[in-house]
């Protein structure tokens, strides 16, 4: 087994006035050689968006990329004609950017902030046909790890689809409980994100924000030391 374990205060953080942003791995002005990604995941940011501001129109291209609002109302617009497209939490939101798309990201609220979390990952090949869409989760059973990203060969209702064999789940639990994951691959690595609360992984102890990557497993099991949320992402770790 290899971890490896990012505390929620070693994480890359930058106040733009209207953005407080937080980098798990090596973005824009950030950069750490040993923090460039975790196998197939490039990117974790946690952003807060001013009422009314937002990122204007922007690039990107051969990146699969996932938004999960934790609070308030992201609106996307892009060069594909997907414009006012309003995410809420309960939503979240899968982009392939493929062979290039243009984009930009506001904050659907003039009162309100809107915190989301923004994930990227490495398509399994470039030059794909940029993509968009939105999707609706269902109620989140507590103690339950629920699917919300697969690869394209799987995708299915109430899932979002990436071209990247990875798999995301969200899980509430509540203190005391705990959930186990099987990994697909045993050449898959899983990072596990504490949107919330406390937990014990693979007998490391982790708080709110923090994060952690494990490889060379065949399940990975998670206790919740109070009631906590968090992600689960499961990457190929060979690029």
């Amino acid at each position: 087994m290899k971890k490896i374990i990012h505390r929620a205060n070693s994480r890359a953080y930058f106040d733009h006035g209207w953005l407080q942003t937080y980098h798990t791995f090596s973005f824009a002005r950030y950069y750490d050689p040993l923090r460039v990604h975790f196998g197939a995941l490039r990117v974790l940011n946690d952003d807060t968006v001013a009422p009314g501001k937002g990122f204007d129109t922007h690039p990107h291209d051969n990146m699969e990329i996932v938004s999960i609002p934790l609070s308030g109302v992201l609106e996307h617009g892009d060069s594909m004609g997907n414009n006012g497209c309003r995410l809420h939490t309960g939503q979240i939101q899968v982009m392939s950017a493929g062979t290039g798309i243009l984009h930009s990201e506001f904050n659907g609220s003039e009162t309100e902030p809107v915190q989301f979390l923004q994930i990227w990952v490495f398509s399994d090949r470039p030059g794909y046909e940029p993509r968009y869409e939105n999707i609706t989760l269902g109620e989140i059973e507590p103690g339950l790890l629920q699917l919300i990203v697969t690869p394209e060969s799987e995708r299915g209702p109430g899932a979002g689809w990436i071209h990247q064999k990875a798999w995301f789940y969200l899980a509430t639990l509540n203190e005391g409980q705990s959930v186990s994951h099987v990994m697909h691959s045993p050449t898959d690595g899983a990072y596990v994100f504490v949107i919330e609360g406390n937990v014990t992984v693979a007998d490391e102890k982790l708080g709110r924000r923090d994060g952690m990557g494990i490889s060379g497993v065949e399940q990975i099991d998670i206790s919740a030391a109070s009631d906590a949320r968090i992600l689960l992402m499961e990457v190929p770790m060979a690029l």
